[in-house]
C-alpha cells in the first residue's frame, strides 16, 4: 500500500519513515511515498494528489503481481505502466468519439440558431 509524508527539513530516514502521512508540506514540496515496497521523494505542488497518484500505480503493480508469476520489481513496473496506458487509451478515445445523439443535438441546435439568426438579420 502506498503512503506518504511530506519531507521534513532536518529529520533523519528512521524519524521520516516512523511518521507517515501526518507531516506538514515543506517549502521544497517534497512528499516521500512507498509504491510497492519502495520508497520515493517527490516534488509537487499538491501533496495530496501526488499520494493518490502513487496510491494508484501501487494498487497497480500489486494487481500485477498477483496475476503473474514474476518478482522482477522492473518488468512488473512497466506491466502495470502498460494496464494505466490501456485505461487511459480507452477512456480518450471514448471521450473523443461523441455519443450518436450528442451530434444529432448539436447538429439540430446549430440549425434552429442559423434560422434565428436569420431572421434576426431579415428584421433587424
Amino acid at each position: 500500500m502506498a503512503t506518504a509524508s511530506k519531507e521534513p527539513g532536518t529529520q533523519d530516514a528512521m524519524t521520516k519513515s516512523a511518521q507517515a502521512d501526518s507531516l506538514p508540506a515543506t517549502a521544497s514540496g517534497s512528499v516521500r511515498v512507498e509504491i510497492f515496497d519502495q520508497v520515493y521523494n517527490l516534488r509537487g505542488s499538491d501533496a495530496d494528489y501526488i499520494l493518490k497518484l502513487a496510491e494508484y500505480v501501487d494498487g497497480k503493480m500489486r494487481a500485477v503481481s498477483e496475476q503473474t508469476a514474476t518478482v522482477d520489481s522492473v518488468r512488473l513496473a512497466v506491466l502495470a505502466a502498460l494496464n494505466i496506458a490501456d485505461e487511459y487509451h480507452l477512456l480518450k478515445r471514448r471521450l473523443d468519439k461523441p455519443a450518436p445523439d450528442a451530434q444529432q443535438r448539436a447538429s439540430k441546435l446549430a440549425s434552429a440558431l442559423d434560422e434565428v439568426l436569420q431572421d434576426g438579420r431579415r428584421t433587424g
